[in-house]
């Protein structure tokens, strides 16, 4: 089978790449950027989804049997309108009509946001939205284009990842890794604080098996993606540590966490606007989601990577960076 990647620079996109090839698919990948280290694909094409004619251009030459649509704007840094987000709207307008003028292709996963819903929100629906960022907003259009326009008349499903964590993930969640090692991190409270996270190899497993399921278990249907065991943020941290060996990680008591989220905003305010710490973030750890992922299990089936294997990956991969 020959599948396409959009977005096959990120994250997700080198470790999706990464397993199909192992397992024996011709892989191609579409990106705006060459990617910045190798990749195991056949072919990388540098083109943006913004750009319609040439993407239709290139998916009628490459003439996948499959697409692994994952290209977006993904940061939360737009604040001004949903305009910023034009790859998560107008270019799923593109992707879609390269999908109809694509001679061989029979299926299409579509990749939207956990975020189509604030953090901590679990919604009772495929279509229950309440977003509270530009950029969950810009993935709720996201999901409404493919719906209207029938994921371009294939098989089609959409995908929510949640956090995805692993080796190559970007600078910013790297920071915590870089904060572990240099005794700088703190656990704020006591709780063990479960969320639905996922391994970027497990997570690479999951749109694998999606691709190859039975049409009638993913045809139109939504998948959040993550391991199927919530994983513990405290157990996270302290594993990372282990495996690092870096300093115990001290716990904080909430209160004095929270006095420190707010001399952060104070600093963000007066311009130092890179301050790790703030109201924003602490929120963020102490907000917990659990998604219902009996139907990604169904379709997808057990995960290769446990936990404790990711941990370790994660953390050798990171000491073997330069400047960490």
């Amino acid at each position: 089978m020959k599948v396409l990647i959009t977005g096959s620079s990120g994250l997700i996109g080198r470790w999706v790449g990464d397993r199909l090839k192992k397992e024996g698919y011709q892989v191609i990948g579409i990106d705006r950027v060459p990617p910045h280290l190798p990749i195991a694909m056949d072919e990388h094409i540098v083109c943006d989804i913004l750009d319609r004619q040439a993407l239709i251009s290139n998916m009628r030459r490459v003439s996948p049997d499959a697409l692994i649509h994952l290209a977006a704007r993904t940061d939360l840094n737009e604040t001004a309108n949903l305009g910023g987000y034009a790859a998560n709207i107008d270019g799923v307008h593109n992707v879609i009509e390269a999908v109809r003028q694509a001679p061989a292709i029979r299926r299409a996963i579509y990749t939207s946001s956990q975020l189509v819903c604030r953090a901590g929100h679990i919604p009772a629906s495929d279509t229950e939205y309440c977003s509270d960022t530009l950029y969950g907003q810009s993935k709720v259009l996201t999901e409404k284009i493919v719906r209207e326009e029938n994921g371009g008349g294939v098989e089609w499903c959409l995908t929510r990842p949640t956090t995805v964590w692993g080796p190559h993930m970007n600078v910013h969640y790297q920071n915590m890794l870089r904060f572990i090692r240099k005794g700088l991190y703190f656990h704020c409270g006591r709780e063990k604080l479960y969320k639905s996270y996922a391994y970027a190899g497990n997570i690479a497993y999951q749109y694998m098996r999606l691709l190859t399921a039975e049409a009638a278990k993913i045809q139109g249907k939504t998948f959040y993606l993550a391991d199927y065991k919530p994983l513990s943020l405290r157990d996270y941290a302290d594993g990372l540590a282990r495996e690092m060996c870096a300093p115990r990680i001290p716990t904080v008591p909430l209160a004095i966490a929270r006095l420190l989220a707010v001399t952060g905003d104070i600093f963000n305010v007066c311009g130092f606007r890179r301050f790790p710490f703030n109201s924003f973030r602490l929120n963020n750890i102490l907000t917990e989601y659990v998604f219902d992922l009996s139907s990604t299990k169904a379709a997808c089936g057990p995960l290769p990577f446990t936990h404790e294997q990711g941990i370790k990956e994660t953390a050798q991969w990171f000491l073997s960076l330069k400047g960490r």
